[in-house]
């Protein structure tokens, strides 16, 4: 039976959670931890990388003394991803490197436990901060932040950091700058008016010369050699393309590839498919708002994998036995047949996108 006392309380700690604004309710959450790291999904984005270092900058300037360790898990892949881990620069350590205690809080960011975008779920974090629509596990976590209207992470990291008035440095605004930039590009554009907000404060505060490299580093052979294999290999059916981009030698590419197909102006939908350690790595796009990508991804991958992502934009992998030509063709025979099937496309409508075109002699 509960009290008087016991009631009065609940009352004022639930007066108290509506008074302090989100980023004071995530310091008293991880107030009583020693240390913290931060953790995202496989292959971290700007976005995740982002808002990793800024959640790094609040916890060391409001919480001082407290180590913050930012992780790694796959590859950085991208060129202008592994441009700005280098250039603004962004400490990583290898996730399978870092010992987990009960005086160390887990702070996910851009993601969420239990939806198929990490390898391991060994440490369950205290913290969440997420914008995906493609919901988690979050029982037993502390402090959740989960707005799927906002169109990045580090919109909300920016937020922290407002409202705590911390000073931010011109590679941090740099930084979360970027990873906003990189979530909210694209026609429709998936993006709020926070995310607006955030864009117009952060830009006089970044370095523009070093926003600039993140944004045009130069490109290795092996990445015209994708984008030649998915035009030769790209199908229209109707107003979807599904492009093949064969054995790839980074996952982050497929993305892409679906990116620079999605602009054709006879499309409404784009798969892109490659190999990658040992599994399909899938990116769908979608041209118009509505499309509900991820939740279509997941749908047609049922059963075969895992898949998640916004509204215009997912991705998903499809692991397999083995990467012989036969389960492979047969795995995306399978996958063009559930996406057509849902997007009530008849497969008889298909055709190659391009012709072979001729080749000239060497100069």
């Amino acid at each position: 039976m509960t009290g008087a006392g016991d009631s009065s309380q609940d009352v004022e700690l639930e007066i108290d959670s509506q008074r302090r604004v989100r980023s004071d309710r995530l310091l008293a959450t991880l107030a009583p931890f020693s240390r913290v790291v931060a953790v995202s999904h496989v292959n971290p984005d700007p976005d995740s990388l982002a808002s990793m270092l800024g959640i790094r900058e609040l916890i060391q300037q409001c919480q001082p003394g407290k180590p913050v360790i930012l992780t790694v898990e796959g590859m950085i892949a991208r060129a202008e991803n592994r441009a700005m881990v280098e250039l603004i620069p962004v400490p990583l350590v290898p996730i399978e490197s870092v010992h987990f205690d009960r005086e160390t809080a887990v702070v996910m960011v851009d993601s969420q436990p239990h939806t198929g975008r990490r390898s391991s779920e060994a440490a369950m974090p205290q913290v969440v901060i997420d914008h995906h629509e493609t919901g988690g596990d979050l029982s037993g976590v502390l402090f959740q932040d989960i707005r799927t209207h906002l169109g990045a992470s580090s919109t909300m990291v920016t937020g922290y950091l407002l409202e705590q008035r911390v000073l931010v440095s011109p590679q941090l605004a740099t930084a979360l700058l970027y990873g906003i930039e990189s979530e909210t590009t694209g026609y429709p554009r998936e993006a709020s008016s926070l995310d607006d907000g955030a864009l117009v404060w952060l830009f006089p505060r970044a370095d523009k010369e070093l926003l600039a490299r993140i944004r045009n580093p130069k490109l290795p052979q092996s990445h015209f050699a994708t984008f030649q294999r998915a035009l030769a290999n790209a199908f229209l059916y109707r107003d979807l393309i599904v492009a093949w981009c064969g054995d790839v030698s980074q996952p982050d590419i497929i993305a892409e590839v679906a990116d620079f197909f999605v602009r054709f102006d006879q499309v409404n939908w784009v798969l892109a498919v490659g190999l990658f350690d040992g599994g399909l790595k899938l990116s769908l796009r979608a041209s118009a708002l509505g499309g509900q990508a991820g939740e279509v991804l997941r749908d047609v991958v049922e059963g075969m994998g895992s898949a998640g992502g916004h509204d215009k934009r997912a991705g998903g992998v499809v692991p397999l036995a083995d990467a012989s030509p036969k389960l492979v063709e047969q795995s995306l025979t399978e996958l063009r047949r559930r996406l057509l099937a849902h997007l009530d496309i008849d497969e008889h409508q298909g055709r190659r996108l391009l012709n072979e075109c001729s080749r000239i002699p060497a100069p």
